[in-house]
């Protein structure tokens, strides 16, 4: 790998905002916690304003400081017997809150943006009505719009497969404490499990222990109790300016309030630079990436930090072999079909790539095409992720640029002043 020397005298210490996945749990959590919950430093971007606005339509009280957001919880559901809630684009939103609404009473409806609408629900819909709730798919069975006729819920067994999506088992997760005679919740595929033991973690610090037998998750009744919440930095968004450090030789990024302790699995994806070739340290509060100007092709299972496989993708170019990602084929039902999608724009770019039902092999070789459009699909993490290509690329652009407000609304004021002090 070639980069341009840069200033290593000392690495660009980077304050990202507050992780999008901590948020929505979060506001699920203060919005059912007995008592006011305040949320310190939360993302404030298109997906959890959406989220928090959602909560408000259900009735629940919001305060706002420029540092916090004040939620005042209410453990018998929400205030209003009639709501219509519209989810944008946002997967946590349309999964959650339909799921909250169900422990109380009355008649809530939701919908969602296109975007939303074409992305799955059916396991988490065929969990609740197993459950007792009566939830109703308004055109498509298993995709908003959806009505929810609410009448509290009994708890017990059921069964989820969470192949596709770890938060279907979020969301019942969450909902547990709120039935009246808890869950067991007996798992039959999981994808992203680091993403539940957030949530299981976050209970916790809401009052709640929820055990594990086997593939059967229990989760007690008797509700959350308010707390004070510091969201942590986003570790998704993280891995961007991690790989920008990575692929410039002797740049170096920290990021700090992700360290040991972090909550987030997607700070895995430091190991997978590390196994690249790039200098890592992981400390107590902080995680600092350095690029050494070597960058190695690998064969790596993406499957529990499927949200960084885009990252990966988009530097794969620069790596001195081959770059083969496997088990992600949850990728291919988020915001788009990430593996094609990064298919495509690497062969826009000139590279040579070949896709399966769940990899994508990545071959370098010639140097990616400068002045490329990347198509994003209204994806936040292709524009992302791709930026990071355009650090060693000149002239790359893409067709909505703005879809980063989904979560980092300042993304690319903030990228660019890291390409302008690495060099990039």
């Amino acid at each position: 790998m070639r980069g341009m020397p840069v200033d290593t005298s000392a690495p660009r210490s980077l304050a990202l905002p507050g992780s999008k996945s901590i948020t929505a749990r979060a506001l699920f959590l203060a919005a059912a916690a007995d008592g006011v919950t305040t949320l310190v430093r939360p993302l404030r971007s298109d997906d959890t304003e959406g989220f928090a606005e959602g909560l408000t339509r259900l009735g629940y009280r919001i305060g706002r400081t420029p540092e916090t957001w004040q939620v005042d919880g209410r453990p018998q559901g929400p205030a209003v017997t009639e709501a219509d809630v519209y989810c944008r684009d946002g997967a946590t939103t349309a999964r959650f809150l339909p799921t909250l609404a169900a422990a109380g009473h009355g008649t809530y409806r939701f919908d969602a943006s296109e975007q939303m609408r074409r992305r799955p629900l059916a396991p988490l819909s065929r969990a609740l009505r197993d459950l007792g709730v009566d939830l109703r798919h308004e055109e498509a069975e298993g995709h908003h719009p959806l009505t929810v006729r609410a009448a509290g819920v009994e708890g017990g067994e059921v069964t989820l497969d969470a192949g596709q999506s770890s938060q279907y088992l979020t969301a019942l997760l969450l909902l547990g404490p709120l039935t009246r005679r808890g869950l067991r919740i007996r798992v039959t595929d999981l994808v992203s499990v680091p993403y539940v033991e957030i949530t299981i973690a976050m209970m916790r610090a809401f009052g709640v222990e929820v055990a594990r037998e086997g593939d059967t998750y229990v989760v007690p009744p008797g509700g959350y109790r308010a707390t004070t919440y510091a969201v942590e930095p986003d570790a998704s968004t993280a891995s961007y300016f991690f790989a920008a450090a990575a692929i410039t030789p002797g740049a170096a990024v920290t990021v700090p309030g992700l360290g040991t302790g972090a909550l987030q699995g997607d700070l895995a994806f430091v190991d997978v630079l590390r196994r690249m070739g790039a200098e890592v340290t992981v400390g107590a509060d902080a995680t600092t990436v350095r690029g050494t100007g070597e960058l190695r092709g690998l064969t790596v299972n993406m499957r529990d930090i499927s949200d960084t496989m885009p990252t990966l993708a988009a530097i794969a170019p620069f790596a001195s072999g081959p770059v083969r990602i496997e088990d992600v084929a949850n990728t291919r039902v988020k915001e788009c079909d990430r593996l094609e999608a990064c298919a495509e724009n690497l062969r826009r770019l000139g590279v040579r790539v070949s896709t399966g039902p769940d990899r994508i092999d990545i071959h370098p070789g010639t140097a990616p095409s400068p002045t490329t459009e990347i198509t994003t699909y209204g994806d936040h993490r292709i524009v992302m992720s791709f930026a990071v290509t355009g650090l060693r690329v000149p002239g790359i652009s893409f067709d909505d640029p703005g879809c980063v407000r989904k979560t980092f609304p300042g993304f690319h004021e903030a990228f660019a002043e890291l390409g302008r002090g690495i060099g990039g």
